[in-house]
């Protein structure tokens, strides 16, 4: 099978050594309402009880988020 959101979203928040609190700053700068328990949800083990799938919504804001944390707001 292959990768899902939850996947992409691990690796990217190690490739760019971010904690939860600076991804629900940057869910913020694409006007999207998260919080860190949500977060931590969604990076939990599939078979933890509280783990959370991650949704094209989320993940599709994290990334317009990211594009602004990383290059800055468009002119």
């Amino acid at each position: 099978m292959g990768l899902t959101n939850n996947d992409i979203f691990k690796k990217l928040r190690v490739a760019h050594k971010l904690r939860d609190d600076e991804i629900v700053e940057i869910c913020k700068l694409a006007d999207f309402e998260v919080t860190k328990s949500e977060i931590g949800a969604i990076f939990r083990n599939e078979n933890h009880k509280n783990f959370m799938k991650c949704g094209d919504q989320l993940l599709r804001n994290f990334l317009n988020g990211l594009i602004i944390y990383l290059r800055g707001p468009k002119e």
